[in-house]
């Protein structure tokens, strides 16, 4: 099979990912069935947790692949394969609702507040609470080795799902590195740009796309020198796609986020836009942004918080930094010796990645 610019139907391609990784949830709740119906309601919330989502990971590990390989003898095993980050990603969420303490994620509560509500509900004895972060740790833990146990039976001869494996166990370690280096950031109470942009790196840009076109690639046999290219191209997308993901968390609009307005400012996220804001804004205004982050915010108090970002400068200069980002990587990626087709396609989805407005 070969692709071109005009056969790639990111929908379609999305549909494709749904329906691996819900077969293979499928199979799990059949393995899980003789537990009775505790087990059959953390498969009915892994099935939420895996649904729907812009699919990007998966995206850039199948065409990392195609941009090493232009054709594609299992199409099926390897869209299995690029289905493995889905879950991997969906285990990084469950476990990020619980430590930023959120409500909602993508319009339905999050894995704790769903499972602490049943609790509550069936007036079962203990703490709601912690009923509720028990049941989202051992989800996202099920997730994270389900997307190891996918990846490994995806169909593809083990001699290349080896190389995969390697690049997937680093992508594992980097991301909870980074989310560690997150939560230490919001529990100290301060972060300059640089640190903040090291959390941003290895919390989210490494795994989001700079990884994903390496497994892709790993499982298509590709040189050190390859990778290197992709690394080129896939790095600084992922810090313009983060930014721009950083710029939604307080900017967004929650009827296309999913989440509250301003929803990292109440999380306490200690950003690279609010490092830049409490560097620039006047004295008073930076005291008043960086006492609010991490709590409980009206409207109003998000608008005005919203106020004093924008108006140090911190937005614009975040939506320079991603243009300059997503244009170096473009750059790096034309000068790639990789198949043009996939390339073409690549271009797009770093277009998508970092003009998105959800």
């Amino acid at each position: 099979m070969r692709a071109s610019e005009s056969d790639w139907d990111s929908a379609s391609f999305r549909d494709r990912i749904q329906t691996a990784v819900d077969a293979f949830v499928d199979e799990q709740a059949a393995t899980l069935g003789p537990l009775g119906s505790d087990a059959a309601r953390l498969v009915r919330e892994a099935h939420t947790s895996v649904s729907g989502g812009k699919r990007f990971r998966a995206a850039f590990c199948y065409w990392g692949h195609r941009a090493v390989a232009a054709d594609v003898p299992d199409e099926n095993a390897l869209v299995r394969a690029c289905a493995a980050l889905e879950l991997l990603h969906a285990s990084a969420l469950v476990h990020d609702d619980l430590m930023d303490a959120s409500d909602t994620r993508r319009g339905h509560p999050a894995t704790h507040r769903l499972f602490e509500s049943e609790h509550r509900t069936a007036g079962w004895r203990g703490d709601p609470e912690q009923y509720g972060a028990a049941a989202a740790i051992l989800l996202g833990d099920l997730l994270l080795s389900w997307a190891d146990e996918l990846l490994r039976r995806c169909g593809l001869p083990i001699t290349q799902v080896a190389p995969a494996l390697e690049v997937f166990d680093r992508c594992r370690t980097e991301v909870i590195a980074g989310q560690f280096l997150d939560v230490s950031v919001q529990a100290r109470g301060r972060a300059d740009v640089e640190t903040a942009m090291t959390v941003l790196r290895y919390k989210s840009a490494k795994y989001s796309i700079e990884r994903p076109l390496h497994i892709g690639a790993a499982l298509a046999g590709a040189s050190p020198d390859t990778m290197a290219e992709l690394s080129a191209f896939g790095l600084p997308l992922g810090e313009a796609f983060q930014l721009r993901d950083d710029l939604l968390g307080v900017f967004g609009d929650p009827d296309a986020t999913g989440k509250p307005a301003g929803d990292d400012l109440i999380e306490g996220k200690r950003t690279v836009l609010v490092a830049l804001a409490l560097d620039a804004a006047p004295p008073a205004d930076a005291a008043l942004l960086d006492r609010s982050l991490g709590t409980a915010l009206s409207v109003e108090q998000v608008s005005e918080l919203r106020g004093i970002i924008a108006a140090s400068g911190a937005h614009a200069q975040v939506e320079s930094v991603i243009t300059e980002l997503a244009t170096h990587a473009v750059t790096a990626l034309d000068k790639a010796d990789l198949h043009e087709d996939a390339r073409r396609v690549l271009r797009q989805l770093a277009s998508a990645a970092t003009q998105r407005v959800v």
